[in-house]
C-alpha cells in the first residue's frame, strides 16, 4: 500500500520536471534603441501569427524599419504643457476658426448630414480637423507600419502601441491599408489623425478623404457618449466625448472654444 500511494507522487514529480525544462515561448522584450528591433520583430511576429495575423500583415511587419524620428518627437511634445493661451497661440486658433467658419457655410450639406445621422454639431468637428491637419494639409509623411511597430517596441508606452500594432496588420491583411501609408510620428493616418484601433473601430472609408474622416471622427464621439443638442464645453455633458479623443487638458478645452467660435460665429461665442 505504501508503494501505491508513492508512485502518483513520483509521477508527479517526473511531470514538474518535463513543464519545468521544456523550452516557453518568450514575449518579444521591449527595447529603447534600434540595436534590438530586428530581433523583436522576429519575436513579435510569431506572437502575430499566433494571434491570427496572416502573411501579408506579417511580410509587412518584417518590411518595417526602426523610426528614429517617430522616438525624438515622442520624447518632446511639449506644448501639451503650455497654458492654454499659449497652446492656441502656438496653434493658429484664430486662423482654424477663420477658416473653419468659411468651411461650414461652403461644405453645409456635408455638416448638416453628419450632424443628422451622429448628432455632433460642425464646430467641434471642423475644430477637431484644423487642430490635427490643418483641413488636410499636414497629414504626415512617416510610414505609419515602422512608427507604430517602433512604439511597441519601444519600452515607454508597449501595451497601448502593441494594441495598436496589431490594429494596423489586421487592416494591412484585410486591404483595408497598404504597407506603405503615410501618416504622422505616432502611426495617426488621415484628415484627422485615426490611429489603427480607432480605424477598426470607427473608420468609414478611406480617411484621407475628409468627408469619411469627418464622419469616422462624429462616429468616435457618439461612441463616446455624445448626446445630440447637448453641450461640449467643460462642465457640460459632451465635453467627456472630447476628452475621449485626446488626453491632454489643453487640447480638449481648445478643441471645445474654437468648436464654440466656429458654431457661434459671434463675438458672444469668445471665451
Amino acid at each position: 500500500m505504501m508503494r501505491g500511494r508513492r508512485l502518483p507522487r513520483v509521477l508527479l514529480g517526473v511531470m514538474a520536471l518535463v513543464v519545468c525544462l521544456a523550452p516557453r515561448a518568450e514575449a518579444a522584450q521591449c527595447g529603447n534603441g534600434p540595436g534590438g528591433f530586428e530581433a523583436w520583430k522576429q519575436s513579435f511576429s510569431g506572437e502575430a501569427r499566433a494571434n491570427g495575423i496572416g502573411a501579408t500583415g506579417i511580410g509587412a511587419l518584417m518590411q518595417a524599419n526602426y523610426a528614429s524620428a517617430t522616438i525624438a518627437a515622442d520624447r518632446s511634445q511639449h506644448s501639451f504643457s503650455l497654458s492654454l493661451d499659449q497652446f492656441l497661440a502656438k496653434r493658429g486658433s484664430s486662423t482654424i476658426v477663420a477658416r473653419g467658419r468659411s468651411l461650414k457655410h461652403s461644405q453645409a450639406a456635408l455638416f448638416a448630414s453628419i450632424e443628422q445621422r451622429y448628432g455632433v454639431p460642425p464646430g467641434p468637428l471642423i475644430a477637431i480637423w484644423g487642430m490635427e491637419t490643418g483641413f488636410g494639409s499636414q497629414r504626415g509623411n512617416q510610414n505609419m507600419l515602422s512608427s507604430i511597430a517602433t512604439l511597441a517596441y519601444d519600452c515607454r508606452r508597449p501595451e497601448f502601441f502593441t494594441d495598436q500594432l496589431y490594429a494596423a496588420l489586421k487592416l494591412i491583411d484585410r486591404g483595408s491599408m497598404s504597407p506603405v501609408q503615410r501618416g504622422s510620428m505616432h502611426g495617426e493616418v488621415g484628415q484627422t489623425q485615426f490611429m489603427p484601433k480607432n480605424i477598426l473601430a470607427y473608420g468609414t472609408g478611406n480617411l484621407d478623404v475628409a468627408a469619411n474622416a469627418l464622419s469616422s471622427t462624429a462616429n468616435f464621439l457618439r461612441a463616446h457618449g455624445w448626446r445630440a443638442g447637448a453641450g461640449y464645453q467643460p462642465g457640460e455633458p459632451n465635453f467627456a466625448a472630447i476628452e475621449a479623443w485626446n488626453a491632454a487638458g489643453v487640447y480638449q478645452k481648445a478643441i471645445a472654444l474654437m468648436g464654440r467660435q466656429i458654431d457661434g460665429e459671434g463675438a458672444s461665442a469668445a471665451r
